[in-house]
């Protein structure tokens, strides 16, 4: 079963994803860290926002994709499609080792966490609540 509206946000996601890990990759070259981060403030950053992304896409993007294949609409699947794309582009702008309350942050993370939420919710309701 072809999931092409999954499809796509998961390709978008991916460029999304590798340009989080080329921060990573850019900052490993600038600080000659190799392996962990080596206490460098940037490395640290870096690697927190990427792998913020990678704890919490594949779960939304899973589900995204459950929805599509059990029958879920088109505009349900491009409203978490579209709210997660954008949550996971602002999150990292959030991530600062100085300042933990930036807004970016807090929309970014509540933004997937709510998407997550919504498409277990409709999973269930699809499974038990019928």
């Amino acid at each position: 079963m072809a999931l092409p509206i999954t499809a796509t946000y998961a390709a978008l996601l991916a460029i999304v994803g590798i340009a989080l890990s080329m921060g990573v990759g850019a900052a490993r070259g600038k600080t000659k860290v190799s392996l962990g981060d080596g206490g460098e403030p940037l490395l640290i950053v870096r690697n927190r926002r990427h792998m913020n992304f990678v704890e919490n896409v594949p779960m939304a993007l899973i589900l995204i994709g459950l929805i599509e294949a059990n029958g879920g609409g088109a505009t349900l699947l491009h409203s978490l499609g579209g709210v997660l794309l954008a949550a996971r582009i602002i999150h990292p702008f959030g991530l600062d080792i100085e300042n933990m309350a930036k807004l970016t942050r807090f929309v970014g993370a509540m933004a997937t966490m709510l998407v997550i939420l919504v498409s277990a919710g409709w999973l269930l309701w699809n499974a038990f609540g019928r």
